[in-house]
C-alpha cells in the first residue's frame, strides 16, 4: 500500500471512529487556498478540525509529532477560511489531532483532543 492509499484508509478509519464516539462528520479533505483539513465534525455544540496522520510504525517518530507549529498554523488559517466561508461566528472550536496505527490487520487510533490552538 502506497502513502497516499494508507493516509486515505487512515482518514477513513479516522472518520468511523469519530463517528463511533458520537461525532457528526460535516466534511472531509476540505481544501482552501491555505491548505487542507482532513475532517471537520461537530461534538455536542464544539465545531472540531482534525488533522489526521497514519502510520504503520514509530520507527520515524509519532504521528502526532509531525504536526508542527507550521503545520498547526495552516490548518488554523484553513479553518478561518472554513469558518468565514459558512458565515460560523459564533461557534466553539478546537483542534484535534488523532494518531492512526496500521498494524498488521488491525487499526488503533490515539485521539488527542485540543492538542493546539489555545
Amino acid at each position: 500500500m502506497n502513502h497516499i492509499a494508507t493516509g486515505d484508509k487512515g482518514e477513513q478509519s479516522a472518520a468511523n471512529y469519530l463517528s463511533t464516539l458520537g461525532y457528526t462528520i460535516i466534511t472531509t479533505k476540505y481544501r482552501a487556498k491555505t491548505g487542507e483539513i482532513d475532517i471537520i465534525a461537530k461534538d455536542k455544540d464544539c465545531l472540531v478540525f482534525v488533522e489526521v496522520k497514519t502510520r504503520r510504525s514509530t520507527v520515524y517518530g509519532y504521528p502526532a509529532e509531525a504536526v508542527n507549529f507550521k503545520k498547526q498554523q495552516k490548518i488554523i488559517n484553513t479553518a478561518l477560511c472554513f469558518l468565514n466561508q459558512r458565515g460560523i461566528t459564533d461557534s466553539a472550536c478546537r483542534f484535534d489531532i488523532l494518531e492512526v496505527y496500521l498494524v498488521r490487520d488491525s487499526i488503533k487510533c490515539n485521539h488527542i483532543i485540543n492538542a493546539f490552538g489555545g
